[in-house]
């Protein structure tokens, strides 16, 4: 019998290194995948498309390289819009869906717009001033003090990220398609984790989508914005680990 697997997916200007400390007290009997998404990470070399129907389209050539059939999928804000462009061109390979603060829902015009000032901002000053602005946010208020450490990883990550890949990532985030008929005809079970706080993402928009899925489950978390892998990782990993638990039970 193939081991169960669980494939994580980063979030944009982030990288499979967000996983490592989140996953290390995962079951043995789990087999944990954490990819580096196009233009992301170690995985920066000729990448001309950054769409999530690409990056779709290489989470499930490396998922046929390791010979995997069926995956949980656990995907973080553009890890999540990757998942979804990934259940709805191979449906065959999702056993179960975690939407870590991400949505299905296309860019709102307002949105759109703030990607243009935020991929303007890059051009002129660059990815290190525009990081150095961009992950504080995304924190709780209640946590961007205290998580100091957390927010300078992130940073870390994120101003690595080369600058194709800042202005790609946005351009391809704000040209994705609404994906709320892939929740719909889910014929897997969806758990949605969702932070009162969080800017990018908010509950609000969350709340619609809870009832498209045939199976649906959420964890929506007070004090918690963007980043619920490192506001609160216990309550966040065990809600991941019982969902697996119901998904991947043979």
């Amino acid at each position: 019998m193939p081991q169960p697997t669980i494939l994580f997916l980063h979030g944009f200007a982030e990288s499979r290194a967000i996983w490592q400390e989140f996953t290390q007290t995962f079951p043995a009997h789990y087999r944990v995948l954490a990819l580096d998404l196009l233009g992301h990470g170690a995985n920066t070399e000729n990448i001309s498309d950054y769409s999530m129907e690409a990056q779709a389209h290489y989470v499930a050539e490396q998922l046929r390289q390791e010979s995997i059939d069926e995956v949980l999928v656990v995907g973080h804000s553009m890890g999540g819009y990757v998942a979804l462009a990934l259940a709805e061109a191979h449906p065959e390979f999702i056993s179960g869906l975690v939407l870590f603060h991400s949505t299905a829902m296309p860019d709102t015009e307002e949105k759109k717009a703030n990607r243009d000032k935020n991929q303007d901002f890059v051009r002129r000053h660059g990815v290190q001033k525009f990081m150095g602005s961009f992950i504080r946010p995304l924190f709780a208020p209640a946590n961007r003090d205290q998580l100091q450490q957390a927010q300078e990883f992130l940073e870390g990550i994120g101003k690595a990220t080369p600058e194709a890949t800042v202005l790609g990532g946005l351009e391809a985030m704000k040209n994705r398609p609404d994906r709320t008929e892939v929740l719909r005809t889910a014929q897997f079970p969806v758990l949605f984790i969702g932070g009162k706080d969080d800017v990018a993402v908010s509950v609000e928009s969350l709340l619609p989508q809870l009832a498209l899925p045939a199976q649906s489950h959420a964890l929506l978390l007070a004090d918690v914005g963007h980043l619920g892998y490192l506001e609160k990782p216990e309550i966040t990993r065990q809600a991941v680990l019982n969902f697996a638990e119901q998904v991947l039970a043979n």
